[in-house]
């Protein structure tokens, strides 16, 4: 809320004006205490005009809307990077060059200005296409918000908006409804009142709410057991609760300050650190190439060939601003966004949208995985997995596995058999027990099982179907249609009189049926706790059907056998029945109310029954996530588990899909536990290379554990270098949100995921799998592999044609090269094949290396090295086809041959005695009246070969690319044909400029002949021979840098 809305309030109560929020804990207040500490009245609610005063202070109950990025400012940072600032200024001496030239040129002088900035342009409109929406978290938990609600004013109930909700405002709710505002409950209007939590704090079972005040060591929002949290929806019974706090103070706006305070911390990523840091060290190499190019010529500036010192220092000055040209790659930034865009395709194509660009490559670096539990390692969908009753005797219990589908009733029980059914009592009657005693429904809709109710109470109907495929009178049954068969048969005999609520207190449920077995006497079914139900049970019912009486020590043995199953992470249920139903023998629906009217007495009343067996339910694994979790180990990503489960649930899943491979001191912490650890600790407890598993945690913590990741360190393999982590965040909840943000990528379910958990990330799982993130990764480091080869083969192509300008000014010969002509080859020649190489498969063992470190350099000491070996056998090649046309080339176009002396001394020519240079004109060329002609005008063949090398060069150097050190006897080209294509494009619009005369003037180039191409290919071949020598050296050096890395592996393991 603004300030001025404070500064106009104008309150009549003295205690309303000292009322604040942050002075109650409501939780742990009586209703009575939180009542008269809100000055409002269970009976009659607020006031209208109180209402009014109190919104006015408060505000809206709706979260804050942040003000949006113009797309001036989004404009703006595209513009910031360091690399597209260094092409604008090529833009710039581009057009200085236009302007300061001969005007021989003409329009075509403007061309290349014209090209790079239309190149920004475009480069910058799809970045901002791409990620347009990237910062909708906010307003998608607006949208999670209720906006209706059933409110008290005036002594009257009637239906208000949920925005003008105010703290002390009393509010009915009932099932199905969403949650208008953070309420403490006041009274229950129903015998229990269950919550999905999930959304909020990770709850994977519905949570049980009381009115009583909680201790004062619950401080976890799990533990507010009389709390009702905004945007959480009633799974179960109806309540009236006290509006506590409203808008950004209940806990979903505490969510949303979490994700703005994460979102101003994100970092830059990898890749965008990488190309500013690129860019600093090409401007800077650009800068004194430049100047040295300029100075070292200054003697030339006073050659007469010029006319004057200062159209001598302008001439060398235009030489130096075509070196930057041909040094800055104009076609980069396109490249990489097209790249990167691509992955995007590719990698949605395999169900990973990814929503910002540059997350495409921070993928590949990711070191560690924080994963949310509920939803994402598991499918959110509570299932009956097993069941098990007495057999010949307490030590006997007879387990059954069950077939799990979700809410599909159309499972198998293994071992089971229709004989058997019939056979068992104990069977039959468990059956009946999960789907009468229970108030939850399976329906079939948009082609799938869903369920309503309950989800624990679900999975148990779920579970009476399974088993009642075996009653042989059921026959044939088409479950989309009839989903319940079995529940539908029994109900035709058997009546229900009356449910005995589940209640915290007893933690059990039970209903009372009449019919059951053919039987017209009352029965009372069981469910609950397993230990609650064999406490109240007094006989336990045997396979044969024999009853036999339980003793006190018979019945500890039993729970203590029953919780090896709780330790595996499934949810035990005990099952019982009270035959002739005890005290309840004769209800009815007469004296239903009079007999049932005292909750207290249900305990009592369920006493004395037969304990026949257990349901065990789990919110189930998903199939992948395993051979997921074990690729991510190959790969060297760590899997890290956080949950708000409990931690009994979360490390039996760790252990299922093997996280960690047993709990102990160092392996699994609550929220609690590790909030009282100093930093040091915290960070300790982060440390070390195996999986790690974090259970009742809560958002803040979340996003501690994040940003601890990302403060932390581990040595690199090469045992020198310390790597940053890049921490991946996966979830699907609300209590995702901020962590999500935080983390360098977030990825979100797809499926299940929140609108909240899909706007904070950056990246959504189509498919809500987890192993798609290990494909995701895959591309991600293949991404990265390829963007380096592009760079290596862009990067050496300019560096070729800076090392032939500076050779050039060195040898002291004419230029060989013009701006324009430089500007096609960068942009037009050099970049389709670029692009494709975008398109390089990865390489098989890409996911069995370590992941590189964020911050490695995209030019190390090594790469450097090839790139300066490459580019200056560039120079060479392109210089010396220029000069070895002027000295020996013999190609039958009649042109002249001159000595060294004379063409390292061109520029000398008009002050040389006349008659001591002699030429021929050819291909339409007169140098009768100025032989000296013969070094500018003349040299248009000459310089169309060492353009043609650069090309054919360049297209070679392509093929090298392909991979960074395996030879191209291994990797062939025609793994990648949208290379072959792009090359093929690359050399036809080279022969366009070459063969069209139109072209050949706008270019200054002419058309070679066959005795011309044979020269050009032998100065362009051996850059193949050249690399392949340097790959060599490479797998050498990758060799040895894999045995330190399994020796530190070894090591490490040992020290475990």
């Amino acid at each position: 809320m603004e300030k001025g809305q404070e500064n106009k309030l104008k309150v009549t109560a003295e205690a309303l004006k000292k009322l604040d929020l942050k002075e109650f804990q409501y939780h742990k207040k009586t209703v009575e205490d939180v009542v008269q500490g809100l000055q409002t009245n269970l009976t009659t609610g607020l006031s209208v005009e109180e209402a009014k005063e109190r919104l006015q202070k408060y505000g809206h109950n709706q979260l804050d809307k942040e003000e949006e990025e113009s797309l001036f400012e989004k404009i703006k940072e595209q513009f910031e990077d360091l690399l597209v600032r260094i092409l604008l200024l090529a833009a710039v001496v581009s057009f200085v060059i236009a302007l300061t030239g001969d005007h021989d040129e003409g329009i075509t002088a403007y061309v290349e200005p014209f090209v790079i900035l239309t190149i920004l342009v475009v480069n910058a409109v799809i970045s901002i296409w791409q990620d347009s929406n990237a910062d909708k978290a906010l307003e998608a938990l607006k949208q999670m918000q209720a906006l209706e609600c059933k409110l008290l004013r005036n002594g009257a109930w009637s239906i208000h908006d949920a925005k003008e909700l105010v703290p002390g405002d009393i509010v009915e709710v009932k099932i199905g409804d969403r949650i208008p505002a953070d309420l403490r409950i006041a009274q229950l209007n129903s015998v229990s009142l269950q919550v999905e939590e999930a959304p909020l704090t990770g709850e994977s079972v519905s949570v049980q709410k009381v009115t009583k005040p909680m201790p004062e060591s619950a401080q976890l929002l799990q533990d507010q057991k009389n709390m009702l949290f905004s945007s959480t929806v009633i799974n179960y019974g109806s309540a009236v609760g006290v509006v506590v706090y409203t808008g950004m103070q209940t806990a979903i706006g505490r969510v949303q300050e979490e994700v703005a305070g994460a979102a101003e911390e994100e970092e830059d990523t990898p890749l965008k650190k990488k190309l500013n840091a690129f860019g600093e060290l090409l401007s800077k190499i650009i800068a004194i190439i430049c100047f040295l190019v300029w100075i070292m010529n200054f003697n030339n500036f006073f050659d007469k060939m010029h006319g004057s010192p200062l159209k001598g220092c302008i001439y060398y000055f235009k030489i130096a601003i075509a070196l930057a040209v041909a040094a800055i790659p104009e076609g980069l930034p396109a490249v990489i966004t097209t790249c990167l865009a691509l992955g995007t395709r590719k990698m949605a194509a395999n169900n990973a949208i990814v929503r910002r660009l540059p997350s495409v490559e921070t993928l590949g670096c990711t070191t560690v995985i924080c994963s949310d539990k509920t939803g994402t390692l598991t499918k959110n969908q509570m299932c009956a997995v097993k069941f098990a009753y007495i057999g010949n005797g307490l030590n006997d219990l007879k387990s059954f596995d069950i077939e799990e589908r979700s809410y599909s009733p159309e499972g198998q029980v293994m071992k089971m058999n229709s004989d058997l059914f019939e056979k068992v009592a104990s069977i039959r009657e468990i059956a009946a027990v999960c789907t009468l005693n229970n108030k939850s429904d399976i329906v079939y809709e948009e082609s799938n099982f869903a369920k309503q109710g309950e989800p624990t109470e679900a999975a148990l109907k779920v579970a009476a179907e399974k088993l009642g495929q075996y009653d042989r009178s059921l026959g044939n049954v088409d479950y989309k249609k009839s989903p319940t068969a079995y529940a539908t048969q029994l109900k035709r005999t058997i009546k229900t009189i009356a449910s005995l609520d589940f209640t915290s207190e007893r933690k059990t449920m039970s209903t009372v049926v009449k019919g059951l077995g053919g039987n017209q006497n009352n029965c009372l079914l069981l469910k609950g706790a397993p230990e609650r139900v064999i406490e109240k049970s007094k006989t336990y019912k045997k396979e044969d059907g024999s009853v036999q009486e339980f003793t006190e020590a018979e019945k500890k043995k039993l729970i203590e056998q029953i919780q090896g199953y709780a330790k595996e992470g499934l949810r035990v249920l005990g099952v019982g029945i009270l035959y002739g139903a005890g005290s309840l023998s004769d209800l009815n629906e007469n004296n239903l109310e009079q007999k049932l009217s005292n909750i207290e007495q249900y305990g009592e009343l369920e006493k004395g029954g037969t304990f026949l067996g257990i349901v065990c339910i789990k919110d189930p694994v998903r199939e992948e996530v395993k051979q997921a979790i074990s690729d991510c180990k190959t790969a060297g990503i760590r899997v890290i588990m956080i949950t708000g489960d409990s931690k009994e649930t979360a490390v039996a899943i760790a252990k299922e899909i093997n996280i960690i491979d047993k709990d102990g001191p160092n392996t699994s912490f609550t929220g609690t536990e590790f909030e009282q650890l100093s930093h040091e600790q915290k960070k300790a407890a982060l440390g070390g290379v195996g999986g790690k598993v974090f259970s009742r945690v809560e958002p803040r913590h979340k996003r501690e554990l994040v940003k601890l990741l990302i403060e932390m360190v581990r040595i690199f393999f090469n045992l020198t270098h310390l790597q940053n982590q890049i921490v991946a965040m996966t979830g699907d909840g609300v209590n995702d949100a901020p962590a999500l943000k935080q983390a360098h990528i977030g990825i979100a379910m797809g499926i299940t995921g929140t609108e909240v958990a899909k706007e904070a990330s950056d990246m959504v799982l189509a498919d809500d799998n987890f192993a798609t993130i290990v494909k995701a990764v895959e591309e991600g480091r293949a991404i990265y592999s390829n963007m380096k080869a592009f760079i290596r083969y862009l990067i050496s192509s300019n560096i070729g044609e800076v090392a032939s300008i500076f050779l050039t000014a060195m040898l002291g010969v004419p230029e060989g090269f013009t701006s324009v002509q430089l500007l096609w080859v960068n942009l037009v020649t050099d970049g389709p094949p670029a692009t494709a190489l975008g398109f390089n498969p990865p390489d098989k063992d890409i996911m069995k290396q370590p992941p590189r470190s964020a911050d490695d350099q995209l030019i190390s000491g090594w790469v450097f090295f090839r790139y300066m070996v490459i580019g200056i056998y560039v120079g060479f090649a392109t210089v010396g086809v220029f000069i070895y046309w002027y000295l020996y080339a013999e190609t039958g176009d009649g042109h002249s041959h001159v000595t060294w002396e004379q063409l390292s001394n061109w520029s000398e020519c008009p002050s040389w005695p006349a008659g001591s240079l002699t030429v021929q004109n050819y291909g339409g060329l007169d140098f009768s009246a100025n032989p000296c002609e013969y070094f500018t005008r003349g040299k248009v063949k000459a310089s169309t070969l060492s353009l043609s090398v650069l090309v054919l060069i360049e297209m070679l150097n392509a093929l090298n690319a392909l991979s960074e050190d395996n030879s191209l006897l291994v990797i062939h080209p025609f793994v990648n044909l949208w290379l072959i294509a792009a090359i093929i494009a690359s050399i036809g619009s080279h022969m366009f400029i070459l063969y069209v005369p139109v072209m050949n003037q706008i270019f200054g180039i002419t058309p070679l002949n066959f005795a011309e191409w044979q020269l050009v290919i032998a100065f362009s071949v051996p850059v193949i021979l050249i690399d392949e020598v340097l790959k060599f050296f490479g797998r050498i050096m990758n060799a040895n840098e894999l045995k330190k890395r399994m020796a530190l592996l070894a090591d490490d393991k040992k020290k475990q």
